[in-house]
């Protein structure tokens, strides 16, 4: 049980982006209260600026949390654009994530890498990139056999 513990811990500091230098858990035992990281501190002012909900906030900060434990703990900063690609393909193909929790996942990466970290990643503007329904492929093979 403390192993898992530790391990959620660990997500949790890459996540909030702990730095380098400092304490690599980013937990701050002064005070018992968690260090929050210039990053994740930046992309919250920044979703603040851009009048976000808390949920919406919360639910934007979890889809760079999944991201992180995809990459097995590299920092935000240091993910690239392909390793984005794959753990989008990843969530929609493999994991079959609902259309929503896609696209709110793919909203909450597409706003820290194009809004906070200024990347002008062609991922994020390309059309078409979006989570599958299962009903739309019945719909284009109905389509198709219709006007065949």
């Amino acid at each position: 049980m403390f192993a898992g513990r530790s391990i959620l811990l660990r997500v949790a500091a890459v996540v909030a982006g702990a730095d380098a230098g400092g304490d690599e858990m980013g937990i701050s035992e002064r005070g018992g209260g968690r260090r929050i990281s210039p990053l994740r501190r930046r992309m919250v002012r920044d979703m603040d600026l851009a009048g976000l909900t808390k949920g919406t906030q919360e639910a934007y900060i979890c889809a760079v949390v999944d991201l992180v434990r995809y990459c097995e703990g590299k920092s935000p900063e240091l993910i690239t654009e392909e390793e984005v690609y794959r753990y989008i393909l990843w969530l929609r193909d493999e994991q079959g994530v609902a259309r929503g929790t896609f696209q709110t996942r793919f909203y909450g990466l597409k706003f820290l890498f194009y809004r906070t970290l200024d990347r002008d990643w062609s991922l994020f503007f390309k059309n078409g990139f979006v989570g599958r329904r299962r009903s739309d492929c019945r719909g284009r093979c109905l389509a198709m056999s219709v006007a065949a």
